[in-house]
């Protein structure tokens, strides 16, 4: 019998995480979280097990030869640790991924769960589109925080869309978010398609430079899914240009730019917008009205 403990075993793994110099961000931040995250899940314990209460739960040899095989499969492939699990989190809500599709992290999730966009919409609001909706995460966090809208996800790529009609599926949504396969806004055009109330849309907007020097765990993910650019602006360039013809009168767009502010600024430097604070600052999400964009 062995006398390892699920602390200890979890102290292990993350003591192996660290010496690999991983890079994370795919739903833990550092080797502690990561270690707890993949030994619960090898363990089929749930995520939000009281470690302090289990700590002493005894391990067998199976259990623990089964953590660290995948902790070596961690680091041996440099793959987030989302796509060796087949889930991630998000807002407390779980879903299915795999390497079809960018890891779910989008801070625009914030700003749906705690209320700040509801400020920004009114009676009226019935049609949503999630742009660039990857495994569908946005689009299913918008039909369960609005009950009354309907979802409109769409994305360019297959791969992504038949990992969001899982996600989709999994939470019974099938009725209230539709999937469509579009560049940009080529093929969502009213009233087929909206005119939408709200679009939400992280886009790829990851500027050459930052590509150039990514981590394996991000070059594993789609590169449609991230690359922007030279600057990171060519998916928000379009998508700026193509908006207003889709949006009803009084809608609003809520964009994620991540940590390209500067060529944000530069780019549009007349652009009337509002930043919505989230856990990463005041300069990563930004809501714009259909009027700030015909003013373009």
């Amino acid at each position: 019998m062995s006398d390892v403990r699920l602390s200890t075993l979890i102290e292990q793994s993350a003591a192996r995480l660290n010496h690999a110099d991983l890079a994370y961000g795919h739903g833990t931040l550092c080797a502690f979280d990561e270690a707890i995250w993949l030994v619960l899940w090898r363990l089929g314990l749930p995520l939000d097990t009281d470690l302090d209460e289990a700590a002493d739960q005894a391990v067998t040899p199976e259990q623990e030869a089964a953590c660290a095989a995948l902790i070596d499969e961690r680091i041996v492939t440099r793959k987030p640790a989302a796509y060796l699990t087949r889930e991630a989190w998000l807002q407390g809500v779980s879903f299915y991924i795999d390497e079809r599709a960018i890891v779910p992290r989008s801070l625009i999730a914030e700003v749906l769960a705690d209320g700040t966009i509801d400020a920004w919409l009114n009676v009226q609001t019935r049609q949503v589109l999630d742009l660039c909706t990857g495994n569908g995460s946005l689009a299913v966090l918008s039909a369960l925080a609005w009950p009354e809208v309907q979802v409109t996800g769409a994305d360019i790529s297959d791969d992504a869309l038949a990992v969001a009609t899982i996600n989709v599926e999994r939470h019974g949504l099938q009725e209230r978010v539709v999937l469509v396969q579009s560049d940009g806004l080529n093929k969502l055009n009213p009233p087929t398609h909206g005119p939408f109330d709200l679009i939400l849309c992280n886009p790829p907007y990851v500027c050459q430079a930052s590509m150039d020097t990514l981590p394996a765990e991000y070059r594993a993910e789609p590169k449609l899914a991230l690359a922007g650019g030279t600057d990171g602006m060519d998916f928000v360039r379009q998508l700026f240009k193509d908006a207003p013809a889709r949006m009803s009168e009084q809608a609003v767009l809520v964009l994620e730019i991540g940590n390209e502010v500067d060529h944000f600024m530069a780019a549009f430097p007349e652009l009337e917008v509002a930043w919505l604070e989230t856990s990463a600052g005041e300069d990563q999400v930004l809501l714009i009205t259909r009027q700030a964009l015909i003013g373009l």
